[in-house]
């Protein structure tokens, strides 16, 4: 029932594939397409319920590419080849079955990977770190179960550094996590293996979160879209806690449209969330913002870095200063502020950091297989005392106050995502844990100020360095305001097209 035709070559020269599908036994419908890894989410989920492509086949591609490819951008530590299959076959027993392919879940028979840091049953996380190599949850967390109702294939979980923790992927789990446009370069982190497989076209999307910058950070780096949702937006049932409200999962994908069907699709409360957020009016989503113009919107911008001693890199200030002139072409005001957040934002935000270090349990015999930044920053953490926790979050809520009452009168606030172009691997660990960290501070100003203030914020890969470096700018909404973000990166994508700009090895 699945097939390839021979491989053709088209009038460039590139090898290229006939893919046929369909359910009945003794018909083929022929339709000429590139290469599976080419296709978008929704592309691939319309071409499943047309029955012009098979799950089981695109699930094969995507495992096939990620055997060969896996060792070399450092995308998964663990691939679950056995588990995708069996997806991948009963989504085609569903097409096959159904009367009206249109009632199919929105991602029956496409694959998405997970982080290693959710829950997927019966499947290992690690955490990032080799004191949970053995770890394996009976049962999923909110965001894996919503993507299964969906119909996701879940291919496999994604690299993340020890503990979520720092803004790079390089740990004693797997290989480092690499940007598939250098591959001496890190795909950042945390949700650094999610880039580099999206990047690399070993997924079609993928699931991540963001604490610190941790979607938007690897996304810029990797020359793709997405989004950190509004605080409250998607549930981390049933065990990650969300005392300060600072993460929260999320969407990267090479598309807005795709990123916006799996905002769509994560989205949703649980009994006992702390922050929540109104469901949209009915009959709206976020997808269909993608296809509908933001309107004529006012833009604040700055690129006033709130490390003291920090600079924002030529190449980040071209990307910024060209979003700038684009947004302004295409009908919006665009003004200058000053940033509401100042370094003040940064001592109360580093113990929350420090307390975070914290949260997962480590058995005191087997602490030396942290890795010294992990250990430094969990050794920071036990120091911190109940007393400066409270102040902090308190300190950080006041100033979240100030600054809300700026940014609400914009639509949106631009910012460079990151004040550097990708670092080298190695980069943060040729130096010793505290200056580490405070590399990681001056390469990441800007992102987590939206963590701390809960707001919308989205990655748009818009520019290109001289050198074939991706660098992202950061458009930030009103709190709950998800949709003009997508609105606003769709005509910008629309403007400026990036689906079909890819690195060497894809």
């Amino acid at each position: 029932m699945c097939s390839f035709l021979a491989a053709r070559r088209d009038t460039l020269g590139r090898t290229r594939r006939g893919l046929f599908w369909t359910a009945a036994a003794n018909e083929t419908t022929v339709r000429n397409v590139t290469e599976i890894h080419d296709l978008t989410v929704t592309e691939l989920a319309a071409a499943i319920r047309r029955r012009e492509l098979s799950p089981v086949q695109i699930t094969a591609h995507y495992l096939d590419r990620m055997e060969r490819l896996n060792d070399t951008v450092g995308a998964f530590y663990t691939i679950t080849a056995e588990l995708a299959t069996d997806q991948a076959a009963a989504a085609e027993k569903a097409v096959t079955r159904a009367d009206d392919p249109a009632g199919l879940p929105p991602l029956a028979g496409v694959p998405i990977p997970i982080k290693d840091l959710n829950m997927v049953a019966g499947v290992r996380q690690t955490l990032g770190s080799a004191v949970y190599l053995d770890n394996v949850p009976d049962v999923d967390d909110f965001v894996t179960a919503q993507l299964r109702v969906a119909g996701a294939v879940i291919t496999g979980k994604t690299a993340t550094p020890e503990f979520g923790l720092p803004c790079y992927t390089e740990t004693a789990v797997g290989p480092p996590a690499r940007t598939p446009w250098d591959l001496g370069r890190s795909a950042g982190g945390s949700s650094g293996g999610a880039a580099a497989a999206v990047a690399a076209g070993l997924a079609p999307a993928a699931q991540g979160s963001d604490g610190g910058g941790s979607i938007r950070i690897p996304a810029s780096v990797c020359g793709l879209f997405g989004i950190k949702p509004s605080r409250g937006r998607i549930s981390g049932a049933p065990i990650m806690p969300d005392l300060d409200g600072l993460g929260t999962d999320g969407p990267i994908a090479r598309t807005v449209a795709d990123a916006a069907l799996l905002l769509d699709i994560m989205t949703g409360n649980q009994p006992g969330d702390m922050y929540t957020q109104p469901p949209l009016p009915a009959g709206e989503t976020f997808l269909g913002y993608a296809g509908r113009p933001p309107g004529r919107l006012r833009i604040a911008r700055t690129r006033q870095h709130v490390i003291g001693d920090g600079t924002v890199h030529p190449d980040c200030a071209a990307a910024y200063e060209d979003a700038s002139e684009l947004l302004a072409s295409l009908g919006h005001d665009v003004v200058d502020i000053d940033l509401p957040f100042g370094p003040e934002t940064v001592p109360p935000f580093e113990v929350l950091w420090y307390a975070h270090a914290m949260l997962a349990p480590v058995d005191p015999a087997r602490q030396d297989l942290l890795l010294p930044l992990t250990s430094y920053l969990r050794e920071r953490g036990s120091q911190v005392t109940a007393e400066q926790l409270i102040q902090a979050q308190a300190y950080l809520q006041f100033l979240v106050r100030g600054a809300l009452a700026v940014l609400n009168g914009y639509d949106a606030l631009l910012t460079p995502t990151l004040a550097a172009p990708p670092v080298p691997v190695g980069y943060f660990d040729e130096v010793p844990p505290p200056e580490n960290f405070e590399r990681q501070k001056r390469f990441t100003p800007f992102t987590p100020l939206f963590n701390v203030s809960g707001q919308p914020a989205v990655n748009v890969p818009l520019h290109w360095s001289p050198e074939g470096l991706p660098i992202g700018i950061m458009l930030a909404g009103r709190m709950g305001e998800e949709g003009t973000l997508i609105s606003l990166a769709a005509q910008l994508e629309s403007a400026r097209p990036w689906k079909d700009r890819h690195p060497a090895l894809w």
